[in-house]
C-alpha cells in the first residue's frame, strides 16, 4: 500500500496540471481572439496590484521599522517653490504629472486615491450584488400568487421599482446630501440606492431558469426548494452576475467621483479623483495637469473594468467561447492541411 501512493499522487498530479494546461490553452486562445479582453485583464491586474503596493508595502515595513512607501512623495508634502504662485509646475522628470498650487505632487496624489477608489467600488458593487442577489432569488422563485411567497415577492419589487423611479446619481446625492459631507455618508447614499439593479437582474433570470426541464425534474424527483435554488439556479444564474457586477465596479467609480466632485463626498484632505477634480477645476486653463491627471485616472480605471467585463461575458458564455476559440483557431487550418497534404 505505501509502495503505490506515490505512484496515484503523482497520476492525480499529473492529471491536474493537464487540466489546468488545457485551461490555460483555452484562455490564451480567447484573450488572442479578443485582444481588447487581454488589454481589459492586464490592465486590471496592474491597477490592482499597485493597489495592494501602495497599502500593503508601508503597512509591512511599518512591521519591523520605519514604514517606507513606492510614492515618490508623500501626497500632502508641500513640494518647494521658489515663487507661490509657480507652485503649479508642468509635469517634469522629477513630478511625472506636475504639481498642484500649493506644490503637492500629482502623481503620488493620484497613486494615493487609487486604493480609496477601488475598495469603495469593490465594496458598493458587492454590498449590491449580496442583497439583490437574496432578494431577487426570494421575489423570482417564489412568486406564486396568493401564498406567502407570492405576497413577499410583489412586497419586493414594488419596493424595487419605487426606488428605480428615481435615477441613482439624484437620488444618492439626495440622501449624501442629507446625510452630510464626508466618506462613509457618501459610500452609504450609494448602498442604498444601488441593490434594486441586481434584485431586477437576478430576478429576470430567475423567472428564465425555474421553468427549464432539469428543474422540473428536480421538483418531481422530490428536491426541496432551497436545494434547487442553490444547486441548480443559482449556479446557471452566476455568468449574469459576475459580468454585471464586474462592469459595475467601474459604474460605482464614476458615481463617488461625481458626488465628490459636487462637493459632498471626500474632503478636500483625503487624495480621491473626483475631489481633486473639484479642487482644482479653477486650474483648469492655468495648469491643466493638476484636472487631467485624476480624470485620466478614472477614465482608465472604469475602461479597464468595463473590458474585462465584456471579455468575461464571452469566456463565461459557452456558445460565445466556442465560436472566439474557433475564430482563434481558423487560420491555422489552412496550414495544417496543406502540410498534411504535401505530406
Amino acid at each position: 500500500m505505501d509502495e503505490r501512493r506515490p505512484s496515484s499522487w503523482s497520476s492525480t498530479s499529473r492529471t491536474r496540471l493537464r487540466k489546468a494546461a488545457r485551461a490555460a490553452r483555452s484562455l490564451y486562445r480567447i484573450l488572442r481572439a479578443n485582444p481588447l479582453t487581454f488589454v481589459g485583464f492586464i490592465m486590471v491586474m496592474f491597477i490592482a496590484i499597485l493597489s495592494v503596493l501602495i497599502v500593503g508595502v508601508p503597512f509591512i515595513t511599518g512591521l519591523f521599522g520605519t514604514p517606507v512607501g513606492i510614492l515618490p512623495h508623500d501626497p500632502n508634502e508641500l513640494l518647494p517653490c521658489a515663487v507661490p504662485t509657480e507652485c503649479a509646475a508642468p509635469p517634469s522628470l522629477q513630478n511625472w504629472f506636475g504639481t498642484d498650487n500649493i506644490g503637492r505632487d500629482m502623481f503620488s496624489r493620484v497613486l494615493a486615491a487609487l486604493p480609496l477608489d477601488l475598495v469603495i467600488g469593490f465594496t458598493v458593487a458587492g454590498f449590491a450584488l449580496l442583497v439583490g442577489t437574496g432578494l431577487g432569488l426570494v421575489a423570482g422563485f417564489w412568486d406564486t400568487p396568493g401564498t406567502v411567497g407570492g405576497t413577499l415577492s410583489v412586497a419586493i419589487m414594488r419596493v424595487t421599482d419605487i426606488f428605480l423611479a428615481f435615477p441613482s446619481l439624484v437620488l444618492a446625492l439626495a440622501i449624501a446630501a442629507s446625510l452630510g459631507r464626508g466618506t462613509v455618508p457618501a459610500l452609504i447614499a450609494i448602498m442604498v440606492t444601488w441593490w434594486p439593479f441586481y434584485v431586477r437582474l437576478v430576478r429576470g433570470e430567475v423567472l428564465a431558469v425555474k421553468h427549464l426541464p432539469y428543474v422540473a425534474a428536480a421538483r418531481a424527483a422530490g428536491v426541496s426548494g432551497l436545494q434547487i435554488l442553490s444547486r441548480h439556479v443559482l449556479r446557471n444564474i452566476l455568468e449574469p452576475l459576475i459580468v454585471y457586477y464586474t462592469m459595475d465596479v467601474g459604474t460605482v467609480i464614476v458615481t463617488f467621483s461625481t458626488i465628490s466632485f459636487i462637493g459632498i463626498g471626500v474632503p478636500p484632505t483625503i487624495p480621491e479623483w473626483g475631489s481633486m477634480v473639484e479642487s482644482y477645476e479653477k486650474l483648469l486653463l492655468t495648469a491643466p495637469w493638476t484636472v487631467l491627471a485624476p480624470g485620466a485616472a478614472i477614465f482608465l480605471t472604469v475602461l479597464a473594468f468595463s473590458l474585462l467585463g465584456d471579455g468575461l461575458r464571452d469566456i463565461l458564455d459557452p456558445r460565445s467561447r466556442r465560436a472566439l476559440v474557433q475564430t482563434a483557431t481558423a487560420p491555422g487550418l489552412p496550414a495544417v492541411k496543406a502540410s498534411a497534404a504535401e505530406a
